[in-house]
């Protein structure tokens, strides 16, 4: 029955998932198992399932049948196989019973071990106190005297744990992958979405092709979303230092396609006026399209003037496009009389006698 030694590593895969047993294969007649509750979440859902490749260690024979673990629990933590797990890195499970001086006290099986404070938690680490109590997954980093002084880490761990999981999303998140996420913050420069337990930033600018001034108008925390990955930096020595950045924009029908069938140089049009800037002032024309109007075309003032005490964010503003380009996505305009002058000034025409020449106001009073 012996053919492993206690602690030993091996890869494996899974040939069936039944009961409470994950069923692998050893290559014997006999398969091995391990306990399921190790695959599942507090909800019970279970993270493997057959023909996935996993890696666990033997833990020794139970049931006339090989056992093995992806941890080490208290009780298979004798000596040998504590020794064993510091030597090949298996994790253990520990019981945090105390703080102590410099970190907490932690009892593996009938061992007892210390935590320092700096290896206990990684990215979101509490309050020391708040640990005292829990059950939770170590590397034994030290192991002398026969184990009367073990010194452990759980910041290793989950250091590995994050390794791990920045390699498998590496390979499964890649510049033009399509997500879905669930928006986990939102900052005034965009929002953290959540991608399979990986934070990506989607940029302000990303949101919609429409101008977004409030994030939080258009996204709320625990919103589901898709989006397309813009870009993709890993870094699986520092995970915390890989970045991944997503746009919602780029699943979005881009608005300058239908630009030229909608907008024409010399067609006169009103618009909000959506920033301000030192050289000119920014005019929203159509959905996701804004057009410039150069300071050196507003009448009346210097190069030095500032626009912020002649506009207002908001103030509808009248104007002719001059030059439209749409490969740069850019609309040059200037400041036109009021569309709603010109309109009244339409229908006034419009209501006049046609005598067949042009209105004269004159001989339009002499008629009466």
């Amino acid at each position: 029955m012996e053919m492993f030694e206690i602690g030993e590593e091996i890869e494996t895969t899974v040939v069936q998932v039944s009961g409470d047993c994950v069923f692998i294969d050893l290559g014997l007649k006999s398969e091995g198992f391990v306990d399921k509750a190790e695959f599942c979440d507090d909800e019970g859902n279970c993270s493997v399932k057959e023909g996935d490749k996993i890696k666990v260690f033997y833990t020794g024979s139970r049931r006339d049948e090989m056992h093995f673990t992806t941890k080490l629990k208290g009780e298979n933590a004798g000596n040998e196989l504590l020794e064993r797990a510091f030597e090949t890195g298996l994790p253990v499970e520990g019981h945090v019973e105390k703080e102590i001086k410099g970190g907490f006290e932690v009892k593996i099986g009938e061992a007892r071990a210390f935590c320092p404070y700096s290896q206990m938690g990684y990215k979101n680490r509490l309050e020391p106190s708040e640990y005292t109590g829990r059950t939770m997954s170590f590397i034994i980093t030290e192991y002398k005297n026969e184990g009367k002084n073990i010194i452990v880490s759980n910041r290793r761990l989950e250091e590995k744990a994050e390794e791990k999981k920045v390699q498998q999303l590496s390979e499964e998140l890649s510049v033009g992958t399509v997500v879905e996420g669930t928006v986990k913050s939102i900052q005034s420069y965009g929002a953290f979405v959540d991608i399979s337990g990986f934070q990506a930033l989607l940029p302000v600018s990303e949101i919609s092709h429409e101008r977004v001034s409030d994030v939080s108008k258009v996204l709320s925390e625990g919103q589901r979303i898709k989006a397309k990955v813009i870009r993709a930096e890993w870094n699986e020595s520092r995970p915390d230092r890989s970045k991944v950045s997503i746009s919602m924009k780029e699943l979005e029908e881009d608005p300058w396609n239908e630009a030229a069938s909608k907008l024409k140089a010399g067609q006169k049009i009103s618009g909000k006026i959506v920033r301000i800037a030192g050289f000119g002032v920014f005019v929203n024309l159509l959905p996701g399209i804004d057009g410039l109007v150069h300071i050196s075309q507003i009448e009346g003032i210097s190069a030095s003037t500032n626009l912020a005490k002649k506009f207002n964010i908001g103030d509808t503003l009248d104007v002719v496009i001059q030059k439209i380009d749409a490969g740069e996505k850019r609309i040059s305009l200037s400041p036109a009389s009021s569309v709603e002058q010109d309109n009244d000034a339409a229908r006034y025409m419009a209501s006049q006698e046609d005598d067949g020449e042009s209105y004269n106001p004159f001989a339009a009073l002499l008629k009466k």
